[in-house]
């Protein structure tokens, strides 16, 4: 089982959660996802299966999209409706102050990832730091706001559309912005409307997989060509795929950076990348998998 299912997480449970109900539900072996979702926030989860699990890093360094919800006048522990309220303060802002500060917000920005995050500090995960009521220094780093709209404006409450890098952090550009407004706030709720190519009008619910028979659960997977289309293509003869395959580098034209990786039947040998050497490898699907 070779394959993407584009799956609607409710909110709620872990993505690792909806992962292992998933891979139940399909009978696989082997499963893994491209973009962590947190508990509070809903939306696209890609779930990877078998030998589709070796392209999570091409999907995970994707632009995401997103709905969400920043409500002024509010500070939370966790900076979003997790955690509990620290902090109250009055929102004086009007529409117009908020449609002002967020043009700052676009392009390239500089964010300090949240205490309450997977980073590690010292080997452990910072928020476990964070529980404990322990702050340690995080270094800023650049990410890229590509669209930051606001679509509904009702104070205090304010709905932003979303499109940015990888690393970005949703709950730290809420607080970002209501520091930029005299004020504070969090993030209180959250839903990925797409990532990369993939929306959340393909996805499927658990609950409507459940209902199906197992052949056509199976039929919902997004096969490892439609994973890679994407991507530039670079097509291979025989020859040249079993030297790709026991890691030699090839010369190609017509192709550049990273790019996906056919076999002369349109099978997929993996991913590779064209620099100036040639065509390495990056990643390799198993050879029964591409026979």
């Amino acid at each position: 089982m070779d394959g993407a299912l584009l799956l609607d997480k409710p909110v709620g449970p872990t993505s690792n959660a909806i992962l292992q109900r998933a891979k139940r539900l399909l009978g696989a072996k082997k499963a893994g996802h491209a973009g962590t979702l947190d508990p509070l926030a809903s939306g696209l989860l890609v779930v990877l299966f078998g030998e589709a699990t070796k392209f999570a890093g091409p999907l995970l360094d994707d632009d995401k999209e997103y709905r969400a919800t920043l409500r002024l006048g509010e500070r939370s522990a966790t900076g979003d409706a997790e955690g509990p309220v620290l902090e109250r303060r009055p929102v004086t802002v009007s529409q117009a102050d908020v449609l002002g500060v967020l043009a700052g917000f676009r392009g390239a920005i500089e964010q300090v990832p949240p205490m309450y995050s997977a980073l590690k500090s010292g080997g452990r995960p910072l928020y476990e730091l964070a529980r404990k009521g322990e702050t340690v220094a995080r270094k800023a780093r650049s990410v890229q706001i590509g669209r930051l709209e606001a679509v509904r404006v009702a104070l205090p409450d304010v709905e932003l559309e979303i499109r940015c890098s990888k690393g970005t952090y949703i709950r730290t550009l809420a607080e970002d912005i209501a520091a930029a407004l005299g004020t504070v706030g969090h993030l209180a709720r959250l839903r990925r409307t797409a990532s990369g190519r993939f929306a959340i009008g393909e996805a499927s619910t658990l609950e409507s997989l459940e209902s199906l028979p197992p052949a056509e659960r199976a039929g919902r997977l997004l096969a490892l060509p439609e994973l890679l289309r994407g991507l530039p293509r670079a097509e291979l003869a025989a020859a040249e795929a079993a030297r790709f395959r026991n890691g030699q580098t090839l010369a190609v034209s017509g192709v550049e950076g990273l790019c996906g990786v056919f076999g002369p039947a349109g099978d997929v040998i993996g991913i590779g990348r064209v620099d100036a050497c040639g065509l390495h490898p990056v990643r390799l699907t198993a050879t029964q998998a591409a026979e």
